[in-house]
C-alpha cells in the first residue's frame, strides 16, 4: 500500500468520523492512550503488529493532533528522502517523526541511536520517533543494541471485542479482528480479504524479511497449525506431515511467532512437585486467518466443523492476553494426571487468574480445573463462555462473559 494511499485513506476516515460509527471504532483502538503516553515519556517508540493491523492509522491519528511527518519506507519517494538522513531528520527534530515500515532500512537504527542522544543533551526527553514495524524479529534485531535504554515497545492486534461491542463478538470471532475483514459488509468479501492476505505475506511479505521457505510449504504449515487450534505442539507429527525434520519445523514456528501471526503459549513450570506438560500450546492467533486457512466462510459453517471448540478457546485467549496489562505472564497449566488450567495470567503486582474457557451457554468445569486451582492457589477463578450474564459457580469459581472480563483487564482492575 503506497503513501498516498495510505493518506488518502486517512483522510476519508476523518471526514467520516462524524457519520460513520464503524470508522470510529477503526480509530477507537484499546491501546490508544498508552502509546500517547509512552511517545511522551520515550524518545522512540515502536509500534509492531502484522500488516494491515491499524498501526498506520492510529499513528497518523496520534500525528494529526501534534507537529509530525509520516514516512512510508515503501514509497520510492518516501525512501529518496532518507538518502541522506542524517541531514534530512535533523531538519525535523521539533516534529514526531513516524517512520512506517521501518524494517526496510535497518540501517537507520545507527543514525537514529545518535539523533536520539543529541536530543537528550538538548533536553528533549520524549516525542522524537514512533517506528511502525510489520514484525518484531527484524525490527527488536537491528533495535536490540543500537537502541537500547531509547526505545518503548508497544504491540497493536487486530480488533479486541472491547473495542468492537460485545454484541459484535461473534462475527468477530468468525471473521478474525484486521479492520478490513471484521468491517467487510459481507462474510464473502471479508472471507475474500483475509484469502488475499494470506497470498500476498507468503508471497510477498514475508520474502521480505529473509525467509527462504517456500510459500506452498510455510502455508501447509499454517493450515496445520489452524487445525491444531490450541492445542499442544507435537514437532514430530507436524514433521510428518511436511516431510521435513523437527528442525524446520522449529524453523517455520518461529518465523510466524515472530510475523505476530501465531501464538506459542508457554506451560506453567513453576511447580516442581508435579509431573507438568512441557510442551507450549500454539494457535493462529486472528481467528479470522484461522478459518480463512479452514476454508471457514460464516459461522454457520464454523459452528459445524470439529474445530469450533478449540477456535473459541483461542480467540478468548488471545483476547484475554492482548487485554492484560503490560508486563504480564500468559501460561497454561497441565498436569500428566490431568489436571488443566486453560489459561493463567501472573499479572502485575503478583496476582494469578486462572481462566477454564467454554463455549458452552451452561457451562460447566471439570474435576481437573479444580485440581489444577488447588495446586496453584490462584487468586481469582473464572470461567469464561459467551454469554452476557455474570454469576457464580461455586464459592470460589466466577462465570464471566468474554466481553466484561475483557473490560476489567482493560481497566486495571486486577486486584
Amino acid at each position: 500500500m503506497g503513501h498516498q494511499h495510505r493518506l488518502a485513506r486517512f483522510n476519508f476516515y476523518l471526514a467520516n468520523l462524524a457519520v460513520d460509527a464503524s470508522f470510529t471504532r477503526m480509530l477507537s483502538r484499546h491501546i490508544h492512550q498508552e502509546l500517547v503516553e509512552a511517545i511522551t515519556n520515550n524518545p522512540a517508540v515502536g509500534l509492531l503488529g502484522p500488516r494491515q493491523v491499524g498501526k498506520t492509522t492510529l499513528a497518523l491519528a496520534i500525528g494529526a493532533t501534534r507537529p509530525s511527518l509520516y514516512l512510508d519506507l515503501e514509497s520510492p519517494a518516501d525512501r529518496a528522502k532518507l538518502s541522506d538522513p542524517e541531514s534530512y531528520l535533523p531538519e525535523h527534530e521539533n516534529e514526531l517523526v513516524i517512520l512506517d515500515e521501518v524494517h526496510r532500512l535497518p540501517e537507520l537504527f545507527q543514525i537514529l541511536r545518535g539523533l536520539i542522544d543529541r536530543g537528550r543533551r538538548r533536553g528533549k526527553s520524549g516525542g522524537q520517533f514512533l517506528l511502525l514495524g510489520s514484525a518484531s524479529v527484524d525490527l527488536l534485531k537491528q533495535s536490540g543494541e543500537s537502541l537500547a535504554g531509547r526505545i518503548s515497545y508497544l504491540e497493536l492486534a487486530p480488533f479486541a471485542p472491547v473495542e468492537v461491542g460485545g454484541d459484535q463478538a461473534a462475527q468477530l470471532w468468525v471473521r478474525g479482528g484486521f479492520p478490513a475483514s471484521f468491517l467487510a459488509t459481507s462474510d464473502r468479501l471479508s472471507r475474500g480479504w483475509r484469502e488475499d492476505f494470506i497470498r500476498t505475506y507468503l508471497e510477498r511479505d514475508i520474502s521480505q524479511f529473509g525467509s527462504r521457505i517456500p510459500a506452498e510449504t510455510l502455508r501447509r504449515f499454517w493450515t496445520m497449525l489452524a487445525h491444531n487450534q490450541a492445542t499442544l505442539l507435537n514437532a514430530a507429527k507436524l514433521a510428518q506431515g511436511l516431510g521435513v525434520d523437527a528442525k524446520a519445523v522449529a524453523r517455520y514456528l518461529d518465523l510466524l511467532v515472530d510475523l505476530l501471526l501465531v501464538r506459542r503459549l508457554p506451560a506453567w513450570h513453576q511447580n516442581a512437585g508435579k509431573r507438568l506438560v512441557k510442551a507450549p500450546k500454539v494457535w493462529v492467533r486472528d481467528s479470522g486467518l484461522a478459518h480463512a486457512l479452514l476454508g471457514i466462510g460464516n459461522q454457520e459453517q464454523l459452528l459445524g466443523h470439529p474445530v469450533a471448540g478449540p477456535s473459541w478457546e483461542s480467540f478468548v485467549s488471545e483476547s484475554l492476553i492482548g487485554l492484560a496489562p503490560r508486563g504480564t505472564e500468559a501460561s497454561f497449566y497441565r498436569t500428566s494426571a490431568g489436571a488443566e488450567i486453560d489459561l493463567l495470567l501472573a499479572l502485575p503486582g503478583g496476582k494469578l487468574w486462572a481462566m477454564e474457557i467454554k463455549r458452552s451457554s451452561a457451562p460447566k468445569v471439570e474435576r481437573g480445573f479444580h485440581i489444577a486451582c488447588d495446586d496453584l492457589k490462584p487468586d481469582k477463578r473464572w470461567v469464561v463462555y459467551p454469554g452476557d450474564d455474570r454469576y457464580p459457580l461455586d464459592a470460589d469459581t466466577e462465570v464471566i462473559g468474554l466481553y466484561a472480563l475483557g473490560r476489567l483487564l482493560q481497566a486495571g482492575e486486577v486486584a
